[in-house]
């Protein structure tokens, strides 16, 4: 008998609490709505980087004769271009970004360094990290690195 009328007892306040009244539109503030959709729409402006070469080739190097390439970017987007990082797939290689951010319909210059070390064919990766849709980019520059003290490579005359 305790039980049933523990059973009615829960059901009676469920109902209770469950059929209170609310009315979720009278809470909504309008002012937080118009923010939200501004806010929505500036989610949707984003930079867009496109460079002009994404792989540079030196060619035929001496080793440890330092090159250097920049790598010319445009940004096509309609937000303003943040570099945020660039590595190299390898300490032998030194990526320099622009500090500044680069406006809509700009253009900027990633300097990157090559110091020549490695032999025969070598290509290195560079990362460069943005606050773009992707958040990435990959570029690649190679050459080939004849060693210090070896015959020139090629055809010889006899």
């Amino acid at each position: 008998m305790k039980r049933v009328f523990l059973v009615f007892g829960l059901i009676g306040a469920l109902t209770f609490v469950s059929c209170k009244e609310n009315n979720a539109t009278a809470k909504i503030n309008t002012e937080n709505v118009a923010d939200a959709a501004e806010r929505d729409q500036a989610a949707k402006q984003v930079p867009v980087m496109e460079f002009e070469k994404a792989e540079h080739d030196f060619g035929t190097i001496n080793q440890n004769d330092p090159q250097e390439t920049a790598f010319v970017f445009k940004n096509t987007g309609n937000a303003p271009l943040i570099i945020t990082d660039a590595t190299s797939s390898c300490g032998c290689t030194v990526p320099n970004p622009p500090k500044d951010p680069i406006a809509p319909g700009e253009t900027g210059e990633l300097v990157v360094k090559f110091n020549g070390s490695g032999q025969n064919q070598v290509t290195k990766t560079i990362t460069v990290k943005a606050n773009t849709e992707k958040g990435s980019e990959l570029l690649r520059i190679k050459a080939f690195v004849t060693p210090k003290g070896a015959a020139p490579t090629g055809p010889t005359a006899n």
